[in-house]
Protein backbone atom coordinates (compact mmCIF):
# COMPACT_ATOMS: atom_id res chain seq x y z
CA UNK A 1 0.00 0.00 0.00
CA UNK A 2 1.22 3.84 -0.96
CA UNK A 3 2.67 5.01 1.80
CA UNK A 4 0.32 8.82 2.17
CA UNK A 5 1.38 11.90 3.95
CA UNK A 6 -2.50 12.02 5.74
CA UNK A 7 -4.25 13.97 8.37
CA UNK A 8 -7.19 11.72 8.60
CA UNK A 9 -7.32 9.05 11.33
CA UNK A 10 -9.46 6.34 9.59
CA UNK A 11 -11.43 3.59 10.71
CA UNK A 12 -11.54 1.60 7.18
CA UNK A 13 -9.24 1.01 4.72
CA UNK A 14 -8.22 2.63 1.37
CA UNK A 15 -8.30 0.92 -1.91
CA UNK A 16 -5.66 1.96 -4.34
CA UNK A 17 -6.74 2.75 -8.30
CA UNK A 18 -4.60 3.24 -11.17
CA UNK A 19 -4.77 7.32 -12.19
CA UNK A 20 -5.67 6.26 -15.59
CA UNK A 21 -8.77 4.37 -14.39
CA UNK A 22 -10.12 6.78 -11.59
CA UNK A 23 -9.63 9.54 -14.41
CA UNK A 24 -12.07 7.78 -17.12
CA UNK A 25 -14.54 7.28 -13.88
CA UNK A 26 -13.88 11.10 -12.74
CA UNK A 27 -14.19 12.23 -16.55
CA UNK A 28 -17.57 10.34 -17.38
CA UNK A 29 -19.35 11.39 -13.69
CA UNK A 30 -18.39 15.54 -14.85
CA UNK A 31 -19.86 14.94 -18.49
CA UNK A 32 -22.43 13.16 -17.74
CA UNK A 33 -23.35 16.01 -14.96
CA UNK A 34 -23.66 18.02 -18.34
CA UNK A 35 -19.82 19.27 -18.24
CA UNK A 36 -18.19 19.93 -21.59
CA UNK A 37 -15.37 17.05 -22.13
CA UNK A 38 -12.91 19.46 -21.72
CA UNK A 39 -13.93 21.30 -19.30
CA UNK A 40 -14.72 17.47 -17.54
CA UNK A 41 -10.85 16.57 -18.35
CA UNK A 42 -9.31 19.32 -16.67
CA UNK A 43 -11.10 19.20 -13.43
CA UNK A 44 -10.49 15.70 -13.39
CA UNK A 45 -6.75 15.74 -14.09
CA UNK A 46 -6.36 18.39 -11.28
CA UNK A 47 -7.97 16.31 -9.08
CA UNK A 48 -6.42 13.21 -9.52
CA UNK A 49 -2.91 14.98 -9.35
CA UNK A 50 -3.88 16.28 -5.64
CA UNK A 51 -4.11 12.71 -4.88
CA UNK A 52 -1.19 11.58 -6.02
CA UNK A 53 0.75 14.85 -4.62
CA UNK A 54 -0.61 13.18 -1.39
CA UNK A 55 -3.19 16.29 -0.94
CA UNK A 56 -6.18 14.52 -0.99
CA UNK A 57 -8.24 17.28 0.88
CA UNK A 58 -8.20 18.53 -2.54
CA UNK A 59 -8.63 15.24 -4.13
CA UNK A 60 -11.32 12.80 -5.70
CA UNK A 61 -12.93 13.54 -2.76
CA UNK A 62 -13.87 16.50 -3.96
CA UNK A 63 -16.12 14.98 -6.65
CA UNK A 64 -19.06 14.19 -4.38
CA UNK A 65 -19.55 18.05 -3.36
CA UNK A 66 -18.89 19.40 -7.03
CA UNK A 67 -21.70 17.09 -8.29
CA UNK A 68 -23.91 17.90 -5.30
CA UNK A 69 -23.29 21.93 -6.62
CA UNK A 70 -23.78 21.02 -9.78
CA UNK A 71 -26.90 19.03 -9.98
CA UNK A 72 -28.61 21.80 -7.58
CA UNK A 73 -27.43 25.09 -9.94
CA UNK A 74 -24.84 26.41 -7.39
CA UNK A 75 -22.27 25.56 -10.19
CA UNK A 76 -23.14 25.54 -13.98
CA UNK A 77 -22.30 23.27 -15.92
CA UNK A 78 -22.77 25.50 -19.61
CA UNK A 79 -20.03 28.17 -18.58
CA UNK A 80 -16.22 28.93 -19.47
CA UNK A 81 -14.34 31.65 -17.75
CA UNK A 82 -13.15 33.94 -19.89
CA UNK A 83 -10.64 37.42 -19.33
CA UNK A 84 -11.89 40.84 -19.49
CA UNK A 85 -11.00 44.48 -18.76
CA UNK A 86 -12.64 46.88 -16.23
CA UNK A 87 -13.23 50.57 -16.91
CA UNK A 88 -10.22 50.90 -14.49
CA UNK A 89 -8.10 49.13 -16.88
CA UNK A 90 -7.99 45.93 -14.35
CA UNK A 91 -8.01 42.02 -16.02
CA UNK A 92 -10.16 40.01 -14.43
CA UNK A 93 -10.68 36.49 -14.91
CA UNK A 94 -14.74 35.81 -14.74
CA UNK A 95 -15.80 32.09 -13.74
CA UNK A 96 -19.32 32.89 -14.53
CA UNK A 97 -20.62 30.72 -11.66
CA UNK A 98 -18.86 27.56 -12.95
CA UNK A 99 -16.49 25.07 -11.62
CA UNK A 100 -12.91 27.02 -10.27
CA UNK A 101 -10.06 25.28 -11.34
CA UNK A 102 -10.73 26.08 -15.17
CA UNK A 103 -10.62 29.62 -14.17
CA UNK A 104 -7.66 29.71 -11.46
CA UNK A 105 -6.06 27.96 -14.48
CA UNK A 106 -6.89 30.48 -16.97
CA UNK A 107 -5.90 33.34 -14.32
CA UNK A 108 -2.11 32.18 -13.47
CA UNK A 109 -1.89 31.50 -17.72
CA UNK A 110 -2.95 35.36 -18.50
CA UNK A 111 -0.56 36.50 -15.71
CA UNK A 112 2.20 34.82 -16.77
CA UNK A 113 1.77 35.95 -20.01
CA UNK A 114 0.93 39.63 -19.18
CA UNK A 115 4.12 39.60 -16.54
CA UNK A 116 6.21 38.26 -19.59
CA UNK A 117 5.22 41.76 -21.24
CA UNK A 118 5.85 43.59 -18.28
CA UNK A 119 7.36 42.45 -15.53
CA UNK A 120 4.63 42.49 -13.19
CA UNK A 121 0.97 41.67 -13.57
CA UNK A 122 -2.44 41.80 -11.21
CA UNK A 123 -5.33 39.75 -11.62
CA UNK A 124 -8.97 39.19 -10.04
CA UNK A 125 -10.93 36.09 -10.03
CA UNK A 126 -14.30 36.47 -9.77
CA UNK A 127 -17.88 34.41 -9.73
CA UNK A 128 -16.32 30.86 -9.15
CA UNK A 129 -16.74 28.19 -7.24
CA UNK A 130 -13.82 26.13 -5.67
CA UNK A 131 -10.75 26.64 -7.55
CA UNK A 132 -8.72 23.72 -6.67
CA UNK A 133 -5.00 23.25 -4.97
CA UNK A 134 -3.26 26.52 -5.51
CA UNK A 135 0.40 25.08 -5.42
CA UNK A 136 0.08 22.92 -8.28
CA UNK A 137 -0.67 26.75 -10.53
CA UNK A 138 1.94 27.90 -8.73
CA UNK A 139 4.37 25.39 -9.30
CA UNK A 140 3.98 25.42 -12.91
CA UNK A 141 4.24 29.09 -12.67
CA UNK A 142 7.69 29.15 -11.27
CA UNK A 143 9.16 26.51 -13.35
CA UNK A 144 8.66 29.02 -15.87
CA UNK A 145 10.70 31.69 -13.68
CA UNK A 146 7.65 33.51 -12.26
CA UNK A 147 6.66 34.22 -8.60
CA UNK A 148 3.38 34.24 -8.03
CA UNK A 149 1.58 35.16 -5.11
CA UNK A 150 -2.47 34.58 -4.68
CA UNK A 151 -4.77 34.59 -1.77
CA UNK A 152 -8.77 34.99 -1.64
CA UNK A 153 -11.36 35.62 0.40
CA UNK A 154 -15.18 37.21 0.82
CA UNK A 155 -18.43 36.37 1.81
CA UNK A 156 -17.74 35.73 5.49
CA UNK A 157 -21.16 35.57 6.29
CA UNK A 158 -21.98 32.72 4.26
CA UNK A 159 -19.05 30.67 4.49
CA UNK A 160 -18.34 31.40 8.24
CA UNK A 161 -15.61 28.54 8.81
CA UNK A 162 -12.80 29.60 11.10
CA UNK A 163 -13.01 31.25 14.57
CA UNK A 164 -11.05 35.10 14.82
CA UNK A 165 -8.72 34.19 17.49
CA UNK A 166 -10.47 35.03 21.00
CA UNK A 167 -13.83 33.68 19.28
CA UNK A 168 -15.64 30.53 19.67
CA UNK A 169 -17.93 30.90 16.61
CA UNK A 170 -16.62 30.55 12.56
CA UNK A 171 -16.54 33.88 11.03
CA UNK A 172 -14.11 33.63 8.08
CA UNK A 173 -13.90 31.38 5.34
CA UNK A 174 -10.41 29.13 5.24
CA UNK A 175 -8.89 32.32 3.11
CA UNK A 176 -5.68 30.60 1.84
CA UNK A 177 -2.40 31.91 0.87
CA UNK A 178 -0.02 30.45 -1.74
CA UNK A 179 3.48 31.82 -2.51
CA UNK A 180 5.85 29.99 -5.37
CA UNK A 181 9.48 30.80 -6.47
CA UNK A 182 11.47 29.23 -8.71
CA UNK A 183 13.70 26.97 -6.73
CA UNK A 184 16.85 25.03 -6.45
CA UNK A 185 18.08 21.81 -7.89
CA UNK A 186 15.05 20.16 -7.20
CA UNK A 187 12.96 22.66 -8.73
CA UNK A 188 10.69 25.64 -7.36
CA UNK A 189 9.41 26.16 -3.57
CA UNK A 190 5.81 26.88 -3.13
CA UNK A 191 3.40 27.82 0.30
CA UNK A 192 0.36 26.80 0.07
CA UNK A 193 -1.88 26.31 2.64
CA UNK A 194 -5.29 27.80 4.29
CA UNK A 195 -5.36 30.03 7.30
CA UNK A 196 -6.99 27.90 9.43
CA UNK A 197 -5.57 25.26 11.42
CA UNK A 198 -6.86 22.78 8.89
CA UNK A 199 -8.23 23.00 5.43
CA UNK A 200 -12.10 22.98 5.03
CA UNK A 201 -11.19 20.06 2.48
CA UNK A 202 -10.16 17.78 5.18
CA UNK A 203 -13.13 18.11 6.90
CA UNK A 204 -15.02 16.99 4.42
CA UNK A 205 -12.62 14.23 3.78
CA UNK A 206 -12.79 13.14 7.02
CA UNK A 207 -16.68 12.96 6.69
CA UNK A 208 -16.35 11.25 3.52
CA UNK A 209 -14.27 8.92 5.00
CA UNK A 210 -15.88 8.21 8.67
CA UNK A 211 -12.12 9.73 9.47
CA UNK A 212 -11.20 11.60 12.72
CA UNK A 213 -9.67 14.99 12.32
CA UNK A 214 -6.12 15.87 13.97
CA UNK A 215 -6.25 17.02 17.42
CA UNK A 216 -6.56 20.96 18.41
CA UNK A 217 -7.46 21.92 14.97
CA UNK A 218 -11.50 21.95 15.49
CA UNK A 219 -14.14 22.62 17.92
CA UNK A 220 -17.52 22.34 18.29
CA UNK A 221 -20.19 24.77 18.93
CA UNK A 222 -19.83 25.24 22.82
CA UNK A 223 -15.77 25.70 21.57
CA UNK A 224 -14.42 22.70 23.41
CA UNK A 225 -12.12 20.68 21.24
CA UNK A 226 -13.37 17.71 19.18
CA UNK A 227 -11.64 15.40 16.40
CA UNK A 228 -15.45 14.85 15.25
CA UNK A 229 -16.20 16.37 11.57
CA UNK A 230 -19.92 16.15 12.42
CA UNK A 231 -19.25 18.31 15.11
CA UNK A 232 -17.78 20.86 12.90
CA UNK A 233 -21.05 20.41 10.25
CA UNK A 234 -23.52 21.34 13.57
CA UNK A 235 -22.30 24.56 14.27
CA UNK A 236 -18.53 24.21 15.31
CA UNK A 237 -15.73 25.95 14.02
CA UNK A 238 -12.19 25.82 12.54
CA UNK A 239 -9.07 27.48 14.90
CA UNK A 240 -6.72 29.98 13.23
CA UNK A 241 -3.66 28.72 11.68
CA UNK A 242 -1.01 30.24 15.02
CA UNK A 243 -3.60 32.14 16.49
CA UNK A 244 -3.63 35.44 16.00
CA UNK A 245 -0.88 35.69 13.33
CA UNK A 246 -3.37 33.11 11.35
CA UNK A 247 -6.49 35.36 12.25
CA UNK A 248 -4.51 38.24 10.62
CA UNK A 249 -3.68 36.09 7.33
CA UNK A 250 -7.35 35.70 7.17
CA UNK A 251 -8.58 39.13 7.69
CA UNK A 252 -6.24 40.32 5.14
CA UNK A 253 -7.27 38.25 2.56
CA UNK A 254 -11.39 38.75 3.66
CA UNK A 255 -10.55 42.56 3.12
CA UNK A 256 -8.62 42.20 -0.11
CA UNK A 257 -11.51 40.07 -1.42
CA UNK A 258 -14.48 41.40 -0.46
CA UNK A 259 -13.24 45.20 0.73
CA UNK A 260 -11.18 45.82 -2.59
CA UNK A 261 -12.38 43.37 -5.18
CA UNK A 262 -16.53 43.36 -4.75
CA UNK A 263 -19.28 41.01 -3.26
CA UNK A 264 -17.87 37.49 -3.65
CA UNK A 265 -19.83 34.76 -5.25
CA UNK A 266 -20.34 31.75 -4.92
CA UNK A 267 -17.22 31.63 -2.86
CA UNK A 268 -14.44 33.79 -2.96
CA UNK A 269 -12.55 36.43 -5.26
CA UNK A 270 -8.95 36.11 -5.52
CA UNK A 271 -5.80 37.95 -6.41
CA UNK A 272 -3.13 37.04 -8.06
CA UNK A 273 -0.09 38.81 -8.70
CA UNK A 274 2.80 37.45 -11.11
CA UNK A 275 6.50 38.78 -11.06
CA UNK A 276 8.73 37.94 -13.92
CA UNK A 277 11.85 37.06 -11.34
CA UNK A 278 14.29 37.12 -14.58
CA UNK A 279 13.70 40.72 -14.58
CA UNK A 280 16.34 40.69 -11.51
CA UNK A 281 18.35 37.93 -11.78
CA UNK A 282 19.58 35.50 -13.97
CA UNK A 283 18.02 32.08 -13.75
CA UNK A 284 20.84 30.32 -13.11
CA UNK A 285 22.20 32.48 -10.53
CA UNK A 286 18.73 32.64 -8.68
CA UNK A 287 18.77 28.63 -8.93
CA UNK A 288 22.23 28.38 -7.18
CA UNK A 289 21.54 31.19 -4.88
CA UNK A 290 18.25 29.20 -3.77
CA UNK A 291 19.60 25.94 -3.60
CA UNK A 292 22.72 27.22 -1.42
CA UNK A 293 19.61 28.22 1.19
CA UNK A 294 17.54 25.04 0.85
CA UNK A 295 20.80 22.46 1.02
CA UNK A 296 21.24 24.23 4.43
CA UNK A 297 17.69 24.26 5.21
CA UNK A 298 17.75 19.66 4.47
CA UNK A 299 21.26 19.22 6.46
CA UNK A 300 19.78 20.67 9.76
CA UNK A 301 19.68 17.57 11.64
CA UNK A 302 16.18 16.52 12.60
CA UNK A 303 13.71 17.14 15.02
CA UNK A 304 12.74 14.08 17.37
CA UNK A 305 10.10 12.19 15.91
CA UNK A 306 11.05 13.45 11.92
CA UNK A 307 13.35 11.65 9.60
CA UNK A 308 14.64 15.31 8.00
CA UNK A 309 13.84 18.59 7.16
CA UNK A 310 11.19 19.09 3.96
CA UNK A 311 10.95 21.96 1.82
CA UNK A 312 7.56 23.08 0.55
CA UNK A 313 6.85 21.94 -2.79
CA UNK A 314 9.15 19.33 -3.05
CA UNK A 315 7.51 16.84 -0.72
CA UNK A 316 4.37 17.03 -3.12
CA UNK A 317 6.59 16.41 -6.24
CA UNK A 318 8.35 13.31 -4.48
CA UNK A 319 4.81 12.13 -3.57
CA UNK A 320 3.82 12.18 -6.89
CA UNK A 321 6.57 10.27 -8.02
CA UNK A 322 6.20 7.58 -5.26
CA UNK A 323 2.70 7.05 -6.29
CA UNK A 324 4.04 5.34 -9.66
CA UNK A 325 0.78 6.60 -10.82
CA UNK A 326 -1.31 5.39 -8.02
CA UNK A 327 -3.88 6.80 -6.03
CA UNK A 328 -4.91 5.73 -2.68
CA UNK A 329 -8.54 6.67 -1.58
CA UNK A 330 -10.12 5.60 1.92
CA UNK A 331 -12.54 3.07 1.26
CA UNK A 332 -16.05 4.65 1.93
CA UNK A 333 -14.85 7.86 -0.41
CA UNK A 334 -14.33 5.68 -3.26
CA UNK A 335 -17.41 3.50 -2.90
CA UNK A 336 -19.13 7.05 -3.11
CA UNK A 337 -17.79 7.74 -6.08
CA UNK A 338 -18.32 4.58 -7.79
CA UNK A 339 -22.11 4.54 -6.46
CA UNK A 340 -22.61 8.42 -7.99
CA UNK A 341 -20.88 6.75 -11.03
CA UNK A 342 -23.17 3.85 -11.39
CA UNK A 343 -26.29 6.40 -10.26
CA UNK A 344 -25.38 8.53 -13.56
CA UNK A 345 -24.83 5.66 -15.92
CA UNK A 346 -28.84 4.35 -14.94
CA UNK A 347 -30.18 7.92 -15.32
Amino acid sequence: MINIPSKLELSGERVEVAAHEATGIVVDIFTRLGCPHDISQAITDHLIDANLCGMESHGVMRVMQYAERMRDGTMRIDVRPEVRKTETGVTVVDGHMGNGIPAMSLAYETAIALTAENGLSAISVLNTGHTGRHGAFADDAAAKGFLTISTGGGNHRVHGMVAPHGGTKGMLPTNPWCIGIPGGDRGPVVMDFATGKIAGGWIYAARSAGAKLPEGCVIDRNGNPTREPEDYFNGGAILPMGGHKGFALSLMAELIGEAMLGPSSPECNWFVLAIDTRKFRQPDALQAAAEEVLADLRNCPPAPGFDRVEIPGEREREQRRRSNGIIAVPEETWSQVMALSADLKQG
